[in-house]
């Protein structure tokens, strides 16, 4: 029987080296294995072995599957029954910027290196899955989980994860999509059950995961936490069974979040193919010898044995894990991979100078010249503190992480860098938030001395990953900023009117002391490279291309989740609905008219751009056609750069509600100084579809629409009026 299942291997490995295989001649495969098993070992392969394994079955040579941890870097290697680090020495690894920054680019070029990059690492790591992106919808700034995610658009996170997708799984490593769906909060995560009407799931929340699955065809996704109209989303019906596998046709692999499941006869009917995690509580907390006892282990095995679920449950669960296999560990002519390499150094690099937001710029604040013969104060804990550590199931082992402090050193050799504090916070710990050890008032006093007397003042802060901060596991407790520093920034300000501010962040805060500021930049987790790419931007050896991935409200309030009250968010612990429906975002500012400190799309340059000629290719189209956008991008200013143009469409006089606008499609495109380029866009008019809840289809209407093209969601250059008839 070994020989048997050695031959279909070898066989198949050969057709594919050959590029002679079909995916016919794979599926007769599976279905012969599958005959070979006995159901306890097929029941054996849908439930965890360990932290971060399920089993293969070793009588005929399947192999177990290993996963990690890794939407912007692989994970360091997890102890097998507790969630301990092991203490290897070799599973150091180069940390790429968190999502939010990647999102940041809006550039999906650089979405497909980042992919290939974490990709060839997870190789390396002889990881099958990796357990990421993450395509979650930033609905609130205070989820402590944003700075995973791609943002609040659900155009720009598809644009973004399709290429990411492809660049993970061309290593043989399958990315795992997170979290499906819903999960647009931590508090109360394991349980929240999320209404939210039809239309706003299929427009809002799920584009991103139908894109990975349709476009990038993503191998894995991974269920939430939280529950959707009373069913945990792990085993969800509608969520999985309906518009996942059938809708979708998904074929790849249903993995829980580390113990989402609750049910066994729900997981075994409603989708979920490997289950991970069950009596950890996601968490910490272990009981011995447990795999056995997951809802899809023994309780499953007895009841296929008594006739109360059928056989084809397991097969079909077996034969998506086997498929899975076939297009990674099983596959013959799969990469070695790499790992901190240049060219992985490199990515991290570009993806975090292109990442990086310039949000204000009064006087020409930045970029500050490297050559001069200055005193700069750098003020705050985030100057130095390393940030690939904490944050939960993101935490990363980098080989190394250069810190802004050492970047700006490097680069300021002429300069006369002094560091103090200002603010300080606790260690990093999951689930708890430590205290500082640190004296507040005597940290404030030496960095107001060290201010007094500089010729520059830059301040690192914003937030960090601790519990309550940019964490997985609770969301934040306020908006604005912790640890005293907005009471800090305004001493600042009183002491050296020259004060720029870098927020190193993965979320929108408040800026009461914006106005006494004179530079902003949003800063992000940019990992290993973080300090060499703050560096680059600040001191203008690269000019900030940036644009903000979710708009930033003035105050809490002024967010459309908060807008509507408790029941919106968080809910009540029980129940929780999204009330904003639609107007998620900029769709709620610019259709509520109000006003942003920051829109979506929003970001300076130090260069000046005019966006002209813009025209479309005709004003009336047919359902079946595309609208052709062009325009032109000069570069009136002394450097190059690099400008986003951003296309919006409108439907006035709808017989539905609709946003104002919403984003379908936007162009980046680098100019030299002095220079003009051409460029242009097409949008399918099927894409101006909305979702009908009568038929449970997508229509487009009849009639007038709006383009509005612009580089901000509020910086509309021209508006132009299309039939589609």
């Amino acid at each position: 029987m070994k020989f048997v299942l050695y031959s279909l291997v070898m066989v198949f490995s050969c057709l594919s080296a050959l590029g002679q295989s079909t995916e016919t001649a794979r599926e007769s495969q599976i279905d012969s294995l599958i005959a070979l098993m006995t159901l306890e070992e097929k029941v054996a392969m849908c439930h965890a072995q360990s932290k971060f394994s399920s089993p293969g079955v070793p009588r005929l040579g399947i192999p177990e599957i290993w996963m990690s941890d890794g939407p912007h870097g692989v994970r360091a290697e997890i102890n097998w029954d507790n969630w301990g680090y092991a203490g290897w020495t070799n599973d150091s690894i180069t940390a790429f910027p968190a999502l939010t920054a990647l999102a940041s680019t809006f550039n999906p070029e650089l979405s497909a290196a980042y992919g290939v990059a974490v990709g060839e690492e997870a190789r390396y790591r002889k990881k099958d899955i990796l357990l990421g992106p993450g395509v979650n919808i930033y609905r609130t700034p205070l989820n402590g989980r944003n700075f995973e995610y791609m943002g609040e658009d659900p155009y720009l996170a598809s644009q973004m994860v399709v290429p990411y997708i492809q660049g993970v799984q061309q290593n043989g490593v399958a990315a795992c999509v997170k979290h499906y769906a819903l999960n647009n909060q931590e508090l109360w995560r394991g349980h929240i059950n999320v209404h939210v009407s039809d239309r706003a799931l299929h427009e809002i929340y799920l584009p991103a995961f139908k894109a990975a699955v349709v476009e990038g065809e993503a191998w894995s996704i991974m269920g939430a936490y939280n529950q959707f109209r009373g069913q945990h989303c792990c085993h969800n019906e509608l969520l999985l069974n309906d518009i996942l596998k059938t809708d979708w046709g998904f074929d790849g692999v249903v993995v829980t979040d580390w113990g989402g499941a609750h049910d066994t006869k729900q997981a075994a009917e409603y989708g979920l193919d490997i289950e991970m995690g069950t009596w950890t509580n996601g968490l910490t907390a272990s009981k011995a010898l447990a795999y056995d006892n997951y809802f899809l282990a023994s309780p499953f095995l007895n009841q296929i044995k008594a006739g109360d679920l059928s056989e084809d449950l397991v097969d079909d669960k077996v034969r998506r894990i086997l498929r899975l296999m076939y297009r990674t560990s099983m596959d013959a002519t799969k990469p070695l991979g790499r790992v901190n390499n240049a060219a992985h150094h490199a990515v991290a690099r570009q993806v975090a100078t292109e990442g990086i937001v310039l949000l204000k710029n009064e006087g020409d604040f930045f970029p500050i010249d490297p050559n001069q013969k200055l005193k700069i104060a750098v003020i705050g804990e985030n100057a130095t503190r390393q940030m690939t550590l904490g944050g939960g199931s993101s935490e990363l082992k980098a080989q190394f992480e250069i810190s802004p402090l050492q970047g700006l050193r490097e680069r300021y050799r002429e300069a006369e860098i002094v560091h103090s504090m200002g603010y300080a916070s606790g260690a990093p710990a999951y689930g708890r938030a430590l205290p500082s050890p640190y004296d507040a008032d005597s940290l404030k006093a030496a960095a107001l001395a060290v201010a007094k007397d500089a010729d520059v003042v830059l301040f690192f802060g914003g937030l960090n990953k601790n519990h309550y901060q940019d964490c997985e596991g609770g969301d934040r407790l306020q908006y604005g900023l912790p640890f005293g520093q907005d009471e800090l920034l305004h001493e600042l300000a009183a002491v050296n009117a020259n004060l720029g501010l870098v927020l190193i962040s993965g979320n929108a805060v408040a800026m009461p002391w914006l106005p006494k500021v004179k530079g902003v930049m949003q800063g992000w987790y940019l990992g290993s490279m973080a300090g060499y790419a703050l560096a680059d931007v600040i001191s203008g050896d690269v000019n900030p291309s940036g644009k903000m991935p979710f708009s930033i409200p003035k105050e809490l309030k002024d967010n459309a989740a908060h807008s509507f009250g408790e029941m919106s968010y968080p809910g009540d612990s029980i129940d929780q609905y999204y009330k904003e429906d639609i107007l998620v975002g900029y769709r709620w500012h610019d259709t509520k008219k109000v006003t942003p400190q920051y829109a979506f799309g929003y970001g300076l340059s130090y260069t000046d751009f005019a966006v002209s000629a813009i025209t479309t290719d005709r004003t009336k189209y047919s359902l079946t056609d595309e609208i052709t956008v062009s325009y032109a991008v000069a570069n009136t200013g002394k450097t190059a750069g690099a400008e986003v143009v951003q296309v919006y469409v409108g439907k006035p006089k709808s017989k539905v509600n609709r946003a104002k606008k919403e984003l379908k499609g936007f162009d980046k495109i680098t100019v030299e100084a002095g220079q003009s380029a051409t460029g242009s866009l097409t949008i399918p008019v099927s894409d101006l579809a909305y979702y009908d809840e009568k038929s449970s289809d997508w229509k487009v209407e009849s009639g007038s629409y709006v383009l509005y093209i612009g580089n901000a969601s509020d910086q509309i250059q021209r508006e132009i009026k299309v039939q589609i008839k």
